[in-house]
């Protein structure tokens, strides 16, 4: 074989108009031009992007962030390796401002950690710590480019028209203009809905430096907005994956939702029952006039010390508001019932559920309130594994494992609200919580979940699978993990009646991925059920236990004829049997996904009653 020589000359000048072509090529695709409709649109939407950025310097939101670091998995596609959970109350008005909620170990650094320390903390999680910008980044994903969304600074290419939900949107392609420099422009495509010309969706990643790849800097995300009152629209979600996230480790990624509430913080009201009822001369004859015993004013202190938590908890923006006709007092009260009832037990005052509304997974007892936090609500699976958490918290209320009663004393709970995680200590002794789980056992085989109790028990099996990796959700804030502190449940006893965990079996449904039954409304922070059809898994990734997952919202406007009035008085539960009663056909969800089906019934199909069908 020959070789012939090339003449340097040539090499040369070959190199040269290859790279002459490069700088020829476009960095972005070129753009269509607008109509003069289009262009309309897109004015209106830089407006409002502004009124936007306006509105939210006037609110304190809770930002929440919960991370999972991911590698591939040959029959699971990708499975998480590691988690990281952030939870802070963000204050606009002073730039990117926030106070962190420092968990209780943290205490030791003092009430406030400011904004520097706290996105210093995320981009650590991130991976992102070298690069200087960084504090401020993750939190930009809520704009798209609060110093510079015009015109002059971009280029705008209509795409199509789309639906996002019942919104009717205009779709365009952005990207910076090629002599605009420096870092953080925003390049991807946005959503403006057409009646106010609000950017209600936008997705894509920021700009670099000039001569470096963007994503060793930035992450690509998703970002949505709501119509949380009329004409404002507000940041609600965003969601962060990476399959890759640097070129020198290729086999991790991640996948992340941050998710914002409290955008109206209200001090709680609670007015005594009838306190609007007068009845001219008329005798009390009521228990009211009686005097108090010691026993009685004991539990009036308990109580005392119990409204006054859940009031600061509320005004946080940790726990929901009470919601008489919403998903707490139709579902988890009615699972209250049944297992109260068929047991004897005689509280003095009804026990209430409420819910907690972080990811984390946890549960605790406050007086006879029981709290539940949100991300252990959406991962539960069925109405049994749901009974298997709150039995045991009826059992701390029965044996008496109250909170402090320091707590009666309102002037204990006048600290900022980002202390709350150091200053409100809800959580069990091991003790405690041994013997909670014992006599919670009890509970439940004397109750109507007695014949489904293996079931359940794969919830904690799964549970144990993940927590070797998924430690910032399982370590609670406020309340009680769901596991001894050597990784074994505190309900070991349903772990062992449980199946083995099987990932082939697709009638298996150990536990949901998060978001799976609720979602908060970020004005008034109330909890509802998703709205959502249900499918079986058709293979064994499509279980995603604990998993964070990518988010879609169906847009609607804001209708204030559309929103309930609010409940005079929550409505008492009623005597039960051992079979509960049937709650109103609005609150039925769907089908569990453990039923064989190829897609879930719709919402005409959701007859069956909260006993028959209870998912949370």
């Amino acid at each position: 074989m020959t070789f012939r020589k090339i003449p340097l000359t040539f090499l040369i000048l070959t190199m040269c108009v290859a790279s002459a072509y490069a700088k020829r090529q476009p960095k972005y695709e070129q753009a269509r031009q607008l109509t003069p409709e289009q262009n309309a649109l897109v004015q209106r939407a830089i407006t409002q992007e502004k009124v936007l950025i306006k509105n939210i310097q006037l609110r304190t939101p809770l930002v929440e962030t919960y991370i999972q670091d991911t590698r591939p998995d040959v029959k699971l596609y990708e499975v998480p390796i590691d988690d990281h959970y952030m939870l802070s109350r963000v204050d606009f008005g002073k730039g990117f401002f926030d106070k962190t909620y420092a968990p209780k170990q943290e205490a030791r650094q003092g009430f406030f950690k400011g904004s520097l320390g706290a996105m210093m903390d995320l981009s650590k999680a991130l991976g992102l710590e070298k690069f200087t910008y960084n504090p401020n980044g993750f939190m930009q994903m809520m704009f798209i480019d609060p110093s510079g969304f015009d015109q002059q600074h971009y280029v705008f290419s209509f795409v199509r028209r789309e639906f996002l939900g019942s919104v009717r949107t205009w779709v365009f392609d952005v990207h910076p203009k090629v002599d605009v420099k420096g870092m953080g422009r925003f390049y991807g495509r946005i959503w403006i809905e057409d009646d106010g010309g609000n950017v209600v969706r936008f997705n894509g990643t920021y700009t670099g430096p000039t001569s470096e790849d963007a994503s060793k800097y930035y992450f690509h995300f998703d970002s949505w907005r709501m119509n949380v009152q009329p004409g404002i629209w507000l940041p609600v979600a965003v969601y962060v994956e990476e399959t890759q996230r640097t070129e020198t480790n290729k086999s991790v990624g991640l996948k992340a939702q941050t998710h914002f509430w409290g955008y109206s913080l209200k001090l709680p009201t609670r007015d005594s029952e009838n306190v609007s009822v007068k009845v001219d001369e008329a005798v009390d004859k009521s228990d009211d006039s009686q005097d108090v015993g010691p026993l009685q004013a004991s539990r009036m202190w308990i109580t005392q010390a119990e409204n006054n938590v859940i009031d600061r908890l509320v005004e946080a923006g940790l726990v929901a508001p009470l919601d008489p006709g919403g998903y707490e007092n139709k579902i988890l009260d009615q699972i209250v019932i049944n297992l109260v009832v068929p047991n004897n037990l005689a509280f003095t005052d009804q026990i209430h559920c409420r819910v907690l509304l972080t990811d984390t997974i946890e549960a605790t007892t406050v007086g006879n309130t029981i709290l539940l936090s949100k991300g252990l609500l959406d991962s539960l699976p069925s109405e049994e594994a749901i009974a298997s958490v709150i039995s045991m918290e009826l059992a701390h209320i029965a044996m008496g494992h109250h909170i402090d009663t320091r707590y009666a004393f309102n002037d204990r709970l006048l600290f900022p609200d980002e202390s709350t995680f150091q200053r409100i200590d809800m959580n069990h002794t091991d003790v405690d919580n041994a013997s909670a789980a014992k006599r919670g056992m009890e509970y439940l085989q004397a109750s109507m979940y007695k014949d489904k109790l293996a079931t359940a028990g794969l919830y904690y099996e799964q549970l144990v699978d993940r927590a070797r990796v998924l430690k910032s959700l399982n370590s609670p804030k406020l309340g009680d993990s769901l596991l001894k502190p050597d990784g074994t449940p505190w309900m070991a006893d349903l772990s062992h009646m449980a199946p083995k965990l099987n990932w082939d079996d697709l009638a298996q449904t150990a536990a949901l991925p998060l978001g799976s039954w609720l979602k908060t409304d970020p004005w008034d922070d109330k909890v509802h059920m998703l709205n959502a059809k249900r499918y079986a898994p058709m293979n064994a990734r499509d279980k995603m236990p604990f998993e964070v997952t990518p988010i879609f919202y169906k847009l609607q406007r804001y209708d204030a004829a559309n929103v309930p009035p609010a409940a005079a008085a929550a409505p008492a539960a009623q005597p039960a049997s051992d079979q509960p009663a049937s709650a109103p056909d609005s609150a039925q969800p769907a089908p569990p996904p453990s039923q064989p089906a190829n897609s879930a019934a719709g919402p005409s199909d959701q007859q069956s009653t909260a006993a028959q069908n209870p998912q949370p």
